[in-house]
């Protein structure tokens, strides 16, 4: 199926922009939700300039689940049906500080967690009326095990995997692909105070792991492809050894 009805959710994110670039060649309409109003037209600009169609915006607070059903009904309004649909906010949390304040742990899985789920409820009725469409959320490696140097972090995205997993049972039925995203480590301003080695890719690298995987249909994929491995080997570590390492 031909993608041209796109809604991206935190489309100033680094890898949604990225992707919604690749899709804007094709010529497709976009209809582009994130919190920051004026980078927000910044991005919807770009993309009229790369070949986008259309690109509507609505800058709004992803926190307040009041306004999801608003939110969705406005991209429906502008888009007609979804062909695509890609969710890709998220927090990158300070995880010490999060070991000590209950408050800020509880704002990571706000964002990362509860609102994601919210959306995709509202999304998910949408695309199996409709009958057709991809939902594709970033999720990350991180939620494959805990582990001491990220498990806040990691734990908001293994609550998203599951929920996910159990959307994409659901919907199959209806024609609806859902796809679980997984990068691992990605050069974003998210990720600028990190020191950057060679298991690190860019944006546009994930970007075009992501196009490839909503054509072949996959449900869940690794970005770039060896952090399937990596992650099958830090599963297959037994317990009572994976917890004295320090990872």
């Amino acid at each position: 199926m031909t993608i041209k009805r796109i809604l991206i959710i935190g489309a100033t994110s680094a890898i949604a922009t990225a992707t919604a670039r690749r899709y804007a060649a094709h010529g497709a309409a976009f209809h582009l939700v994130a919190r920051d109003g004026e980078h927000l037209m910044t991005v919807a600009r770009d993309l009229e300039l790369r070949g986008a169609s259309k690109v509507s915006t609505a800058a709004a607070d992803l926190l307040d689940a009041d306004q999801h059903a608003v939110l969705v009904d406005a991209a429906v309004a502008e888009l007609g049906a979804f062909d695509l649909v890609l969710i890709a906010h998220g927090v990158l949390p300070d995880q010490r500080r999060c070991e000590f304040d209950p408050a800020a742990l509880r704002a990571v899985f706000a964002v990362n967690t509860l609102s994601t789920l919210s959306l995709l409820t509202l999304i998910a009725n949408r695309c199996e009326t409709q009958g057709h469409g991809t939902i594709a959320v970033v999720s990350s490696v991180a939620g494959d095990r805990g582990r001491q140097s990220n498990y806040v972090y990691g734990a908001s995205k293994a609550a998203l995997d599951v929920f996910l997993g159990g959307l994409r049972n659901r919907l199959t039925r209806a024609g609806v692909q859902v796809l679980t995203i997984k990068p691992g480590f990605v050069d974003t301003p998210m990720t600028a105070a990190f020191a950057k080695g060679p298991l690190w890719a860019t944006p546009a690298l994930i970007a075009e792991g992501i196009e490839r995987a909503v054509a072949r249909r996959l449900d869940v994929v690794y970005l770039p492809w060896f952090w399937w491995v990596i992650m099958l080997v830090i599963r297959s570590i037994p317990e009572r050894l994976f917890k004295r390492l320090s990872l």
